[in-house]
This record gives C-alpha cells, sequence and structure tokens, in this order.
C-alpha cells in the first residue's frame, strides 16, 4: 500500500529507534545509523541537537510530514489555550490519516495517508481524500463498501502489534470509527518515548 517503504526503513534508523514499533524494522537487527559512517562512535548532542532529535522523530511518525505543514500545526498549538505540547499531539491524532492508521483500517501511517488520498474513506458520510483533514470529537470515519474487501484493510485489523487506542471506538465488521475525544500524551500509544516538550524549546528559540 504504501510507497515509501524504503524511507520509512531509514527514518527508524537515522532515529536509531523503532519508531513505529514494527516487527520488520532494520533498528531490531542494527540499531547504528545507515550509511559507511553509521557505526562511528557518537558524540553527545547539544541541547539544539537533542531538540531538533525530537522534532524529527514526531514529524517522522506522522509520515515525514513537510516542515511548513508541522510548523503549521506546532503555531496552532501555540495559539491555542493550555499546553502548547499536549496541544500539538492532541492536532496530530486528529488527523484523519492518524485516525485511520489508529484503527486500523490500515498497517502504516504511510499507508493510511495513501488510503485517505485515493478516496477509500468517508466522513460522516462525506468522502475525504485529504489526510491531514482535521476531525472533531465524534466525527465517524468509515471506509467505503468498495474498499471494506481489500487485502490490505482486512489484514490490517488482524495485526496483533498494536490495539485501537481508547480515544477511537472502532468496529472492525463495519469498518467503522468514531474519533470519541482528543487524546493527552498519556493516551497515545507511542512505541517510543515522544518528548514534544522538546519540540515546543526547538521552536521557541
Amino acid at each position: 500500500m504504501s510507497k515509501r517503504e524504503s524511507s520509512k526503513h531509514k527514518i527508524d534508523r537515522r532515529m536509531g529507534e523503532n519508531i513505529w514499533g514494527r516487527p520488520k524494522s532494520p533498528v531490531n537487527r542494527r540499531e547504528y545509523g545507515p550509511g559507511q559512517h553509521g557505526q562511528r562512535r557518537k558524540g553527545k548532542l547539544s541541547d539544539f541537537g537533542v531538540q531538533l532529535r525530537a522534532k524529527q522523530k514526531l514529524k517522522g511518525y506522522y509520515g515525514e510530514l513537510r516542515e511548513k505543514q508541522f510548523l503549521a500545526t506546532f503555531e496552532e498549538a501555540n495559539r491555542r489555550k493550555g499546553d502548547t505540547g499536549e496541544n500539538l499531539v492532541g492536532l496530530l491524532e486528529s488527523r484523519l490519516d492518524a485516525i485511520v492508521y489508529r484503527a486500523k483500517f490500515v498497517p502504516t501511517v504511510f499507508a493510511a495517508r495513501q488510503f485517505v488520498n485515493h478516496g477509500h474513506v468517508t466522513v460522516n458520510g462525506t468522502k475525504v481524500n485529504v489526510g491531514s483533514y482535521r476531525c472533531k470529537p465524534g466525527d465517524v470515519i468509515e471506509v467505503r463498501e468498495r474498499s471494506k474487501q481489500l487485502a490490505s484493510v482486512l489484514e490490517a485489523s488482524q495485526l496483533s502489534e498494536r490495539d485501537v487506542p481508547e480515544y477511537i471506538d472502532a468496529d472492525h465488521n463495519k469498518m467503522v470509527a468514531t474519533y470519541v475525544r482528543v487524546p493527552a500524551l498519556a493516551d497515545i500509544p507511542y512505541p517510543v518515548i515522544m518528548e514534544p516538550n522538546l519540540v515546543v524549546e526547538f521552536y521557541s528559540r
């Protein structure tokens, strides 16, 4: 389904972490980075380096978002009341492609974006083909009838490597999910530690 197989593996190795918790991640075999210099001893990161890495990891997790798109999401999070880091992950989890991925309609977040772009999903009965579409609590996301028997959809719902989080109510018999609420950081089942507070520090320099 995804055209970004090699890219997402590079993201894992560049971060040195299996950021999606996938069993086929190359980090499971090689914890060093890609390329001929990947096995060199790494020096201690500066504060800027730590912040940059946290931003790259969070941005990469959601399908290697473009910098302009990620920055726009951060700026909206910053304008909202409350903790900016919590607002940021809440906005990212409200993306339609993220919800399709969390609901286990597809195996990867890259596949989720392509799945949405190809018109396989409706929101409240209306076809939406923009992965960055922001859903609101109570929105009903459904796989279109003609797409429910796709092999990738049927396989994804059976994946044992991750569960549907509590803020999404998914029915895999009907291929329907309801976005129940905007999650807090503690609710989001990241396979690795995400530090949105460091992302806030990066953009606040």
